[in-house]
C-alpha cells in the first residue's frame, strides 16, 4: 500500500478519500504566540520563502487529491514534474496573497478560495494541514470541509519540547542530561547543573522552531548573564523552557510514524539528519547505522506513539533522535507531532528511491542578483537533472523567487532530492550542483 493510501487508511479509515494539502508550514509559530520568550534568541522568519514551502504538497499528492497553494505552479517548473511523474492531484491557488502569511490565512481572506473549498465537500473530502492550528480550525468551519487531524489545542500540548522531555523520562527511555523549567528561578538552578567540565548547555523554548528560540552557553559567565535577563522578570516568573547537556554527536536522526485514529502505531522511515547550528538542512536516506539503532527506534516509535494517542494525538509523527559519538542511542530529543520534511519525500521516495538507490535531500541557499525561471535553473544543472534514475530532482521552485525585489541582491532557495546508486555519489550529486546554481547566480 502506498504512503498516500496509508496515511488516508490511518487518519479517516478510507484509503480513497480526497485530501486537500495544506503547507502552512512553522506551524509551531501558532503555537507559540504567546507563550514566554527567551532574551535573545529570537531571528526573524524568512516568512515569504517559508510560506512558499507549501508547492512540496504537488509532490505529496495523489491523483484524486488537492493541494492549496498561494499561486499556481510555474508552468515549466509544472512541465518537468508532470514529465518525471512527479507531480499528482489538482492545484487550487488563491490567487491574491499575502507574502507574509500563511497559505491558510491566505484562503481564509480569499471568498474565491472559500468558495472553491466549499464546492469540495462531498464526505470524503478532508483538509489535511501540516499541522492544525486555530487557523485551520477556522478554514473547516469556513469551508465544511472537516480536518483529517486533531484540534489545535492538541497538537500544541503534544509539540512542545517540556512535553517531550517528560515523556521520555516517564518511559524509562534515554534522556539526555538536563531539566524542564517552569520558573526563572529553575532556570538559573538548571544552568547551573548542567553546565559542567568545560562543556555547553542548549536552552530552549518549548515551541521554538527551525533553531529559533533556542540559545547554547558556552561559558558561566553566559550562564549567569542570561539567568540574569530571565530572572528580571522575577524568580517566580513563569517560563517554559529547556535546558540541556550539550552531547557531542555522530549522527542527527530523524524518524517518523504514523498514530491511526484508533491507536495503532506504524513505524514509517529512519533519514540521517543535516543539522546545522540548529536548523535542519536536509536529510540523507538510507542511513549507515549500527545494526541496533533501527530496531530501538522502532520500539521507541511504539511507546511515544501510544502515549501521543492517550494524549488525544492521532497523525504523523516526527521525532529527532540522535546518536552520540561514544554509541549511546538519545531516541527521543524532540517530538514532532505534525507533517515534517520527511513527509513531503514519502510519494516520491517511494518511486524513485528503490533498493540501491540513495538520496540526500538538500536545502540550496542562493544569492540572487535577479529572479530566475526554472529554465534557467534546469540549463544550470545540465546532466544533473533528474529524468528518470538519478540526478537532482527539484522539490520546491518557487522558494526561488520568494523574496525577489527591483534592485537584485536577495536570498532564495531550491529544494531538492539529489539521487544516486550510492551515498558517496549522492553528496557529491549534492556538491556539484550546488557549484552550479551558484555559478548560475553569481553567487560568489
Amino acid at each position: 500500500m502506498s504512503f498516500e493510501r496509508r496515511l488516508k487508511t490511518a487518519l479517516v479509515g478510507d484509503a480513497t478519500a480526497r485530501f486537500v494539502y495544506i503547507g502552512n508550514f512553522e506551524v509551531e509559530r501558532a503555537w507559540a504566540r504567546g507563550e514566554p520568550k527567551l532574551p535573545g534568541a529570537g531571528i526573524s522568519f524568512a516568512n515569504a520563502t517559508v510560506n512558499r514551502m507549501e508547492e512540496m504538497g504537488v509532490l505529496l499528492a495523489g491523483p484524486d487529491d488537492v493541494v492549496l497553494l498561494k499561486e499556481d505552479v510555474d508552468a515549466e517548473f509544472a512541465a518537468y514534474l508532470d514529465r518525471v511523474g512527479a507531480a499528482g492531484g489538482v492545484t487550487l491557488p488563491v490567487g491574491e496573497h499575502d507574502p507574509e502569511l500563511s497559505v491558510t490565512d491566505d484562503a481564509l481572506a480569499s471568498p474565491d478560495a472559500l468558495d472553491r473549498l466549499r464546492a469540495l465537500a462531498d464526505g470524503r473530502t478532508y483538509l489535511m494541514p501540516m499541522g492544525v492550528s486555530e487557523a485551520e480550525e477556522r478554514l473547516a468551519k469556513a469551508t465544511g470541509l472537516p480536518l483529517a487531524g486533531v484540534p489545535s489545542a492538541v497538537c500544541k500540548a503534544v509539540n512542545g519540547k517540556a512535553y517531550g522531555r517528560r515523556l521520555v523520562e516517564s518511559l524509562g527511555l534515554t534522556s539526555i542530561p538536563g531539566a524542564v523549567c517552569e520558573t526563572a528561578g529553575e532556570l538559573a538552578d538548571a544552568v547551573r547543573a548542567h553546565l559542567v567540565d568545560g562543556g555547553k548547555v542548549v536552552v530552549k523554548e518549548s515551541l521554538g522552531v527551525s533553531g529559533r528560540g533556542m540559545v547554547v552557553l558556552d561559558t558561566p559567565e553566559k550562564a549567569e548573564r542570561l539567568a540574569r535577563m530571565v530572572a528580571r522578570r522575577g524568580a517566580d516568573a513563569p517560563v517554559d523552557l529547556v535546558v540541556e547537556r550539550w552531547i557531542d554527536k555522530a549522527a542527527d536522526l530523524n524518524y517518523q510514524f504514523i498514530v491511526s485514529r484508533t491507536g495503532e502505531v506504524a513505524f514509517e522511515t529512519v533519514k540521517a539528519a543535516v543539522v546545522a547550528v540548529g536548523v535542519h538542512k536536509g536529510h540523507e536516506f538510507p542511513p549507515e547505522l549500527p545494526v541496533h539503532v533501527v530496531p530501538a527506534l522502532t520500539a521507541a516509535a511504539d511507546l511515544i506513539g501510544r502515549e501521543l494517542y492517550a494524549a488525544g494525538y492521532f497523525g504523523v509523527v516526527g521525532v529527532d533522535a540522535l546518536l552520540a559519538g561514544d554509541g549511546t542511542l538519545y531516541p527521543c530529543l524532540e517530538i514532532n507531532a505534525r507533517f515534517n520534511m520527511a513527509t513531503y519525500q514519502s510519494r516520491i521516495a517511494e518511486r524513485f528511491i528503490g533498493p540501491g538507490k540513495h538520496a540526500v535531500a538538500a536545502t540550496f541557499g542562493l544569492r540572487l542578483a535577479k529572479k530566475h525561471s526554472f529554465a534557467e535553473v534546469a540549463e544550470a544543472l545540465g546532466d544533473l537533472v533528474f529524468e528518470a534514475e538519478h540526478g537532482v530532482l527539484v522539490n520546491a521552485f518557487a522558494t526561488l523567487n520568494a523574496r525577489a525585489e527591483p534592485g537584485g541582491g536577495f536570498p532564495g532557495r531550491i529544494y531538492a532530492l539529489c539521487i544516486a546508486d550510492s551515498a558517496d555519489a549522492a553528496r557529491a550529486l549534492r556538491a556539484d550542483a550546488e557549484e552550479r546554481l551558484k555559478t548560475m547566480a553569481g553567487d560568489r
